[in-house]
């Protein structure tokens, strides 16, 4: 489609924000022809759009000539109210202090789980989270975790698609994950080995706020020490239940956090 034809019909602003949505964790840089196929948008449109983004500090050119998000949204993302994550956060570093690993805070975003927060010590084994990152929930701890304790109606829509499987260890068959959501919700915590990734294993708790799951705190260590999963389970319940306590002594009643309602 020639010239700016493919655009037609949008308005500026959804413009913009289908260049923004463009970059995701996957894809923190962007050349102009990666962010013209990604958003939709004639190239012309997009080299328009991106030179004033880029002059607002919205987008930032790199030296080889890709983009990436700038110092402005960093900016504008701090004024977000976040209360969960400020009350957490403290109790994350707690967690980091005892037990020397990698942990994180998680929220759930429709079929995935979105890292709030993160905090790791140098001896950490890697991992591929990251603050702002998404991953599925069927194969992490702290996905897991949310889900064993979602309304039922979630559970049974969301085990009816198809599940990726990343390692031979993913569990994708949706009667196996049933049963190990029972049992997370019987006992409290998911554990998880090399489902997402190679060479890892977690432990993960759901922070419970009015019956209702608002996120999720997990630990990751490396599958050498999958042993030593066990003894990291009190700790991160007590860091669960702490955060459950303080975050709910910081809502009001109108605003505690509702039950999903399925339309």
């Amino acid at each position: 489609m020639a010239g700016g034809a493919r655009d037609r019909g949008r308005s500026v602003t959804s413009r913009v924000l289908a260049i923004l949505d463009a970059f995701d964790a996957g894809r923190p840089r962007l050349t102009l022809s990666e962010i013209a196929a990604r958003s939709g948008l004639a190239l012309s449109t997009v080299h328009r759009l991106v030179g004033e983004l880029e002059e607002w500090q919205a987008l930032r050119r790199t030296a080889d000539g890709s983009y990436h998000i700038g110092i402005r949204l960093w900016e504008l993302g701090q004024l977000a109210p976040d209360s969960l994550q400020a009350v957490a956060h403290p109790w994350l570093q707690e967690l980091l202090a005892s037990t020397g690993e990698n942990v994180h805070l998680a929220i759930r975003e429709g079929v995935e789980v979105l890292y709030v927060d993160r905090v790791f010590g140098r001896r950490a084994v890697p991992i591929v989270s990251r603050t702002g990152g998404r991953l599925p929930m069927h194969c992490t701890g702290v996905g897991k975790a949310l889900l064993a304790f979602e309304p039922g109606w979630f559970v049974t829509s969301f085990l009816s698609r198809p599940l990726e499987r990343f390692t031979p260890h993913t569990v994708t068959e949706p009667g196996r994950l049933s049963r190990e959501l029972a049992q997370i919700r019987a006992r409290g915590y998911a554990l998880t080995h090399e489902e997402m990734t190679l060479g890892s294993c977690s432990a993960a708790a759901p922070i419970i706020s009015d019956g209702v799951p608002v996120a999720a705190v997990g630990i990751v260590v490396s599958s050498r020490r999958v042993r030593e999963l066990p003894r990291l389970v009190d700790p991160l319940l007590a860091a669960t239940d702490g955060i459950a306590r303080a975050y709910q002594a910081t809502m009001v009643p109108a605003t505690r956090p509702r039950q999903e309602r399925r339309d």
